[in-house]
């Protein structure tokens, strides 16, 4: 697979009539001189006086904002998904320490600013949207980080130009209508004793099966199964992994993801049957996810 074809084809995504106007406000936005701190909202601040209303103004454009939160110079990004919250269950289990680390449907790269915090060797994104990439660089416009961003997906990683020695893959197994080809692909991005970090829909159960909705789950259109841990398991091990451990599973509640007017659209509330929390609408259990760490070697 030829991946500088790949990246010279996608870099005209920028130049999309829906993108375009995003490109050239970002290209007009003040340059600033500014310190980053890196917590639940990575937050950006400067001792100038920055004009927020032109930042917010180019912001709104790139609606809607799923991962944050972020505060620029006192712009409060309230996204749809504190994600914060996951990091935080997850942070207690990893050192990115000089390691090479990659985030597979990174978004607009909230995680991948996190990752900082612990002075990684490397850090690259893959995700094929022109959309998050322009919220990515907003962002990185005041962090300046080296943070790589690649309009990739999980299928490029078997042949990218470097292996990872940890991966986060988070929230996107269920997207794929094919598992373990997917689950394949992260191993063959890994270094010989690396470690993949996974997030994903589980159901209750304890046999090896998962639920294949007719249409939609949870309103989202592109989830195709949604298995029990121990089929989640079965499949990690189909794909070559050698080691499979539960982190934790989380029930997802309005406190994590709920609607704000950074995305103008639904979210869980609406998702949730309304006589019955503990179902979506479609009758399926509500979302919980497992939280899992796998290994190559």
């Amino acid at each position: 697979m030829e991946l500088a074809t790949i990246r010279a084809e996608r870099s005209k995504w920028m130049e999309w009539k829906n993108i375009a106007p995003i490109r050239q406000a970002l290209d007009e936005l003040p340059q600033v001189d500014a310190t980053y701190t890196l917590s639940d909202t990575v937050k950006v601040a400067s001792g100038e006086t920055v004009d927020t209303a032109v930042i917010e103004k180019a912001a709104r454009m790139m609606m809607p904002w799923r991962k944050g939160p972020f505060d620029l110079f006192g712009l409060f990004i309230d996204t749809e998904w504190q994600s914060n919250l996951k990091y935080n269950f997850l942070r207690p289990h990893f050192n990115l320490r000089g390691k090479k680390v990659a985030d597979i449907g990174c978004n607009n790269g909230y995680y991948m600013f996190r990752f900082l915090e612990d002075s990684p060797a490397k850090v690259v994104g893959f995700d094929p949207s022109a959309l998050f990439k322009s919220q990515f660089d907003l962002i990185n416009r005041y962090v300046k980080s080296d943070i790589v961003y690649e309009l990739l997906g999980v299928e490029h990683l078997p042949f990218y130009e470097e292996k990872f020695d940890t991966i986060f893959c988070l929230g996107v197994l269920y997207h794929r209508s094919d598992p373990i080809a997917m689950l394949k692909a992260l191993r063959q991005g890994l270094e010989e004793n690396g470690e993949v970090y996974l997030d994903t829909f589980i159901i209750e159960g304890e046999e090896p099966v998962a639920l294949c909705p007719q249409e939609s789950y949870s309103k989202i259109t592109n989830v195709y199964f949604v298995p029990t841990l121990k089929a989640l398991e079965n499949w990690c091990y189909r794909a070559g992994f050698k080691s499979f451990e539960v982190l934790g599973t989380v029930v997802t509640t309005s406190e994590e993801q709920r609607k704000t007017d950074w995305i103008e659209s639904q979210s869980l509330e609406d998702f949730l049957d309304p006589d019955d929390s503990s179902k979506t609408v479609e009758g399926y259990p509500a979302p919980v996810r497992g939280y899992i760490r796998i290994k190559k070697g």
